[in-house]
């Protein structure tokens, strides 16, 4: 019964951490650039841009997404 219970309020704690991130933070790095926004060549010659995040090095978070659309859903009904 402990373990359960363990398991269910570190679930809910990282969950609530996860919102609150996305809600304050709503842009992470990228994960293809790691947030510099170029991209080195793999010959040597130089760095490209980032076409994932637009050489911005910003990614827009999945929770992010996520709240973006229900509320688009909701707004749109």
């Amino acid at each position: 019964m402990l373990p359960v219970l363990l398991v269910a309020i570190t679930t809910i704690i990282s969950t609530l951490c996860y919102v609150s991130t996305c809600y304050m933070s709503p842009f992470g790095r990228c994960r293809k650039c790691q947030g510099k926004g170029r991209i080195p060549h793999r010959i040597g010659r130089g760095v490209r841009y980032c076409r994932r995040c637009d050489a911005t090095g910003l990614r827009l978070r999945l929770g992010r997404h996520l709240w973006n659309y229900v509320r688009r859903l909701h707004h749109d009904r």
